[in-house]
């Protein structure tokens, strides 16, 4: 029997993206797989969408929160079923580090061994590390995402994103925003580079594409001075500066920029006008040390100041715009900063993954409003030394 990993590894050189999934399945049947269907996660995380191909069998899309394939994304396990003799189905979460991407499908005649179990795991590995790497030159995995059309302000937004989700055992960063299919000014960066992790989280002023192009040039501004090795206070100078030169004295964008010494916990921010951090510790809710904000980036005329705190291992850190906290009921009952921090708390004491958490947060965000967002809204939690990367590992 041919390797299945090795020689999938080897097909992957001249691979198109549209063949992956019938070559994914092709290569799992020496495995003894009588169907593989690779299933991505849609721009909201609501649906689990297939990957359809040459010889895959028909799937529908499957709800992340109503099914045994969503289960195995939400809490990242390998999940058995047998829903006919005869027939054993393995979902197996596609991850990319921490990051979620969906979930593989494969159908087996006999009861996987443990040993086969393990090998599924490595061959779905492979497959995410394939779709990371085509999906930097071909649409075929962006068009499937989407269950409906992006705002040109969402696909620009989008682009501009890093992962969802990152992790080593030091950290693990993770950011939502909402609404997935039209997102304006609000967008997130961060790096994590030696003992540093570098964060932004930012809400440029209007709405729709003009929003969407400043927040463009405030994270190139922002990666320019990053990568060049600057401190926060320049870092901020570099975006306001682009800002004001490229807009003009009317726009303006309000951004937190944080830093985080992952060898000590200690942080430094700058606040540009922005709601203030938190720290969720534990069950409470933690209010970093009093630090007036300065103004918005676009609109300073001197270096801003930096503040600082120290964490304690396990602290989240929540960098987040006024679209979470100042969400209105219906009955016109804000969000709320306890709500959002209690929410976190308990996600986390039910052990939920980071990057399940925020995903639940944002459908909770949504629920919230009766599913009619009023603001743009996105948020990046990072847990410092808290040992919850260890749950996304297969």
């Amino acid at each position: 029997m041919d390797d299945p990993l090795r020689s999938l590894l080897h097909a992957s050189h001249l691979l198109a993206a549209d063949h992956l999934a019938s070559v994914a399945a092709a290569h799992a049947r020496s495995m003894g797989a009588r169907e593989t269907v690779i299933y991505l996660a849609d721009y909201e995380q609501a649906t689990l969408l297939p990957l359809g191909g040459a010889g895959i069998p028909g799937r529908q899309g499957l709800a992340i929160d109503f099914t045994l394939a969503g289960r195995a994304f939400r809490h990242v396990e390998v999940l058995t079923s047998s829903p006919a003799e005869g027939t054993y189905r393995l979902w197996v979460p596609l991850l990319n580090g921490v990051e979620r991407l969906g979930v593989v499908e494969m159908v087996f005649a006999t009861a996987p061994s443990e040993g086969l179990e393990a090998d599924v795991r490595v061959f779905v590995t492979l497959l995410a590390e394939l779709i990371v790497v085509n999906d930097a030159y071909s649409d075929v995995f962006a068009r499937l995402r989407r269950r409906k059309t992006l705002s040109l302000a969402a696909e620009i937004q989008w682009d501009l994103l890093p992962p969802l989700a990152f992790g080593t055992e030091r950290v693990v960063i993770t950011g939502g925003l909402e609404p997935a299919y039209d997102i304006g000014g609000d967008t997130f960066d961060y790096a994590v580079n030696g003992s540093a992790a570098d964060l932004l989280v930012l809400d440029s002023i209007g709405h729709g594409l003009p929003a969407a192009v400043l927040a463009g040039v405030a994270i190139g501004a922002y990666r320019y001075a990053r990568r060049n090795m600057a401190d926060l206070p320049e870092m901020a100078r570099e975006i306001n500066d682009a800002i004001a030169g490229q807009f003009g004295g009317s726009q303006f964008a309000t951004a937190v920029l944080a830093q985080l010494d992952i060898d000590t916990g200690r942080l430094q921010w700058i606040n540009a006008g922005h709601p203030t951090p938190l720290i969720v510790r534990g069950a409470s809710l933690i209010e970093p040390p009093h630090c007036p904000p300065d103004r918005p980036l676009g609109l300073q005329d001197n270096k801003p100041g930096c503040c600082e705190t120290r964490l304690q291992p396990g602290d989240r850190l929540l960098l987040y715009t006024d679209g979470i906290t100042e969400a209105r009921s219906p009955e016109g009952e804000f969000f709320g900063e306890e709500r959002l921090a209690n929410f976190i708390a308990t996600a986390a004491a039910a052990g939920d993954p980071a990057p399940e958490m925020v995903r639940r947060l944002m459908r909770r965000l949504l629920a919230h409003q009766g599913d009619q967002l009023q603001d743009d809204a996105s948020i990046v939690v990072l847990e410092w030394l808290t040992g919850d990367e260890r749950q996304m590992e297969l």
